[in-house]
């Protein structure tokens, strides 16, 4: 199905006049940036890049920012996510690697190792006494649970495939991998799959988003379709769906679209609306209860390989940089790196009141 879009296209449709306000973080990833992440607790914004380093950016009142904290691993870094209390970073890379950054003292720790790259990782609560503990998901086909205090996983999960993407609300853990499965976790009881699904969608999945309630998730295909999905199944058949999103209409007489893939989908942390950002070099916000656009913003010079909001959301960062999703051979110096902030307004990231 097709969102459905408001008759204000003025409101639905930005221009590039909306973006020429936004911040271009100085400093950046000499390389692809593969992964953002806002603090909970501060306006400290954390990227990891190709470039094997993990950057840490103040975003000052001013709206300008301030490099604070630099570290790096063997490898391309892959994934970073910052603890509840915003006191640390957790960091995976293609060197196999779990890292823990101390922000107070600029101390890293090694939790741990996978077999393979490390694509994707969060900070959980797991069990009835809700420990936290880092989750990992790697290319090995596991995810590994790690406990700062021991240098041994906690447990080990087996899955199907490769570890793609994940994410995480309440007690909600998300995993998907190669071949379009989909793992779903309750965290009460981390050490198995409460459900193994397959996406609806057709083709590979590159991103994967939970629901602020933790009551479901959406995922983002290569193939520029975004599906919407509940745990609950009566839930599900009520208000699931999936729409097409990142495709570009030919010049006429053609009838064909270009078809970009997904590359990042984010929540608000306020009002539950959420963004989409892909190959194609732009970013929407949408309302998923209302299935409207609230606003599109027009194509960048290159792809959008990451994306995040802030603890209000009230700045939305994305990362315009190569996203191999042409491989190798598409890859060139010339393509931009840069990691830009949007300060978001109301009307495009709040949900609209029913007409």
């Amino acid at each position: 199905m097709s969102f459905l879009s408001s008759s204000n296209v003025n409101v639905t449709q930005g221009t590039v006049q909306d973006l020429q306000n936004d911040v271009v973080v100085g400093n950046g990833p000499e390389d692809s940036i593969s992964d953002l992440a806002f603090s909970p607790q501060a306006e400290l914004l954390a990227v990891a890049s190709w470039d094997k380093k993990v950057r840490v950016y103040e975003v000052l009142p001013t709206g300008t920012t301030e490099g604070r904290a630099l570290y790096d691993h063997e490898s391309p870094v892959l994934a970073v996510h910052w603890s509840p209390d915003g006191t640390k970073v957790a960091t995976g890379a293609a060197d196999r690697q779990v890292r823990l950054y101390d922000v107070q003292t600029g101390q890293v720790q090694n939790l741990g190792m996978h077999e393979a790259p490390v694509k994707a990782l969060r900070f959980v609560e797991v069990g009835p006494t809700s420990t936290p503990v880092v989750v990992s998901g790697g290319w090995d086909k596991t995810l590994r649970y790690w406990d700062p205090r021991s240098a041994q996983p906690m447990a080990t999960v087996a899955l199907p495939e490769r570890v793609y993407a994940m994410d995480t609300s309440q007690k909600l853990l998300v995993v998907a991998t190669a071949e379009r499965h989909i793992g779903v976790i309750d965290l009460n009881q981390p050490q198995q799959l409460f459900k193994q699904t397959m996406s609806p969608l057709k083709w590979q999945t590159r991103t994967v988003a939970c629901y602020p309630q933790g009551n479901g998730y959406a995922i983002g295909s290569i193939e520029g379709r975004c599906c919407l999905q509940y745990i609950d199944a009566t839930e599900q058949a009520k208000s699931g769906f999936s729409f097409k999103c990142h495709r570009v209409p030919r010049p006429a007489p053609a009838k064909e679209s270009d078809v970009y893939s997904i590359n990042s989908i984010r929540f608000h942390p306020v009002y539950g609306t959420f963004s989409t950002a892909g190959s194609d070099g732009a970013f929407h916000f949408w309302d998923k209860d209302q299935k409207h656009r609230l606003k599109g913003f027009p194509a960048g010079p290159t792809s959008i390989s990451s994306t995040a909001f802030n603890r209000n959301g009230g700045i939305f960062a994305y990362a315009y940089s190569y996203d191999w999703s042409k491989g190798p051979e598409g890859n060139s110096a010339n393509t931009p790196i840069q990691l830009r902030l949007h300060a978001t307004k109301d009307e495009e990231v709040k949900q609209r009141n029913k007409k």
